[in-house]
Order: structure tokens, then C-alpha cells, then sequence
């Protein structure tokens, strides 16, 4: 007989998280580990979460413990569905609030029609540039560093699928929308893209993870990262 058996959390669980607003990912693995750990009395805990969400946006986060951190690229690899709210004729160096306005634009010439019809031309198979504020790695280094040298770098485009881009409110200078895509996808980006795409500008002022693959937000469960 096993006299000291394995926790739950070491055995392996998947933990639906509804991220808070301003927390980084990275925090909330933190606070996940460090609960869990003094709740079991644990010296150790493997534990990572699968898909990083932007300290600005919320929802879901899904963090795998012990022998289940080896699916998290299986998750990563799913779907992503989110809602948010682009602000036209405007732009940020980060293209979220996380960075003041640098720029603005017209929004005169912009009307509801031609939002749908932007829209629509964003569905499907394509190639986007990641911002710069973010982790991607160029020459082992991440881009953000760059950015925050102030350094130009060029950030080689990588392949996305747009699945669905919804118009779900117009009420100019704010657009909401709900967007499905595949891994990788930066809503930052889309919210660039789409802004150069209107004649404008645009920046993403509210982003919320619905679900990754089956796992939805509204099933999660913030007892562990509760105060």
C-alpha cells in the first residue's frame, strides 16, 4: 500500500479560471500554486496554464497541475472564442490601453455598413503581424523587450484562422465584436488591422476570453485564486 498517495492537484486536474482584470496570467499561476501547495502541504507542485491573457483582458484561463500539464499544448492548440470592444480613430503603441493614444484618426467617412462589410472580409484562412508588445521571440529574445528599448524590429507574419468576426454593437467610436479564431491569434493585432483596414484607426479597450475549445467561462471556478 501507497502510505503517502498523491494529491488530486499532483494526480493531475484542469482548472477553469475566470481571469480578473489587471491579474497576469503568471500571477494567477502563482496564487493557484501557492494555495494549493499550503492547502496539501505540498514542497512541490507542477503547474502551468494553457494560453496567456493580457493583464487588461478577463476570462477564461485554463490551468493544469501534476501529470496533467502534459496536455496543455493539447489545449493551447484549440479554438478561441472572445467578445470585446474596439475604439475607432484611434491608435496605441500596444493597440490596448495598456499604452496612451499616440495617434488619431478621422472616423467621419466610417458607417455601420461599412464596418459589416470590413468585417466580413476578415473571416477566414490568413497572415498576421504580432504586435510588438508581446512574447514573441526574435532571435531568442522577447519582442517586447525590444519595444521597450525602443529597438525597430521586424516581426515576421505567422498563419491564422479567423472563424467568425460578429458585429455585435455599433456605437462609433466603440464597435463591439465576437470573434472564434485558431491559436496564435492576437485580437490586438485584429483591432490594428482592422482600424488601417477602415481608413482609421482603432485600439482595444475590453477583451474577455469566452471559451477554449469545449471548456467554457461560465463553468470556471475562482475559489482557489479567492482573497
Amino acid at each position: 500500500m501507497n502510505e503517502n498517495p498523491l494529491t488530486p492537484f499532483e494526480e493531475g486536474q484542469v482548472l477553469l479560471i475566470d481571469k480578473p482584470y489587471g491579474w497576469t496570467s503568471f500571477q494567477v499561476v502563482n496564487k493557484l500554486k501557492w494555495k494549493i501547495r499550503h492547502t496539501y502541504k505540498l514542497s512541490k507542485l507542477k503547474i502551468g496554464h494553457a494560453g496567456t491573457l493580457d493583464p487588461l483582458a478577463t476570462g477564461l484561463l485554463i490551468v493544469c497541475t501534476g501529470k496533467f500539464t502534459k496536455r496543455i499544448e493539447e489545449f493551447q492548440a484549440q479554438e478561441k472564442e472572445y467578445t470585446g470592444t474596439f475604439v475607432l480613430g484611434a491608435t496605441t503603441p500596444c493597440y490596448d490601453m495598456e499604452k496612451s493614444v499616440d495617434r488619431t484618426f478621422p472616423t467621419n467617412h466610417i458607417t455601420e455598413q461599412l464596418i459589416l462589410e470590413t468585417a466580413e472580409k476578415f473571416v477566414g484562412e490568413q497572415l498576421q503581424i504580432p504586435p510588438i508588445f508581446s512574447a514573441v521571440k526574435i532571435d531568442g529574445k522577447r519582442a517586447y523587450d525590444y519595444a521597450r528599448q525602443e529597438q525597430d524590429v521586424e516581426i515576421k507574419a505567422k498563419p491564422i484562422l479567423i472563424k467568425t468576426f460578429e458585429i455585435t454593437r455599433i456605437a462609433i467610436p466603440e464597435v463591439d465584436f465576437r470573434i472564434v479564431c485558431s491559436k496564435g491569434t492576437y485580437i490586438r493585432a485584429i483591432a490594428r488591422d482592422f482600424g488601417e483596414a477602415l481608413r482609421s484607426g482603432a485600439y482595444l479597450s475590453a477583451l474577455r476570453r469566452t471559451r477554449i475549445g469545449n471548456f467554457l467561462v461560465e463553468n470556471r471556478d475562482n475559489s482557489w485564486i479567492a482573497e
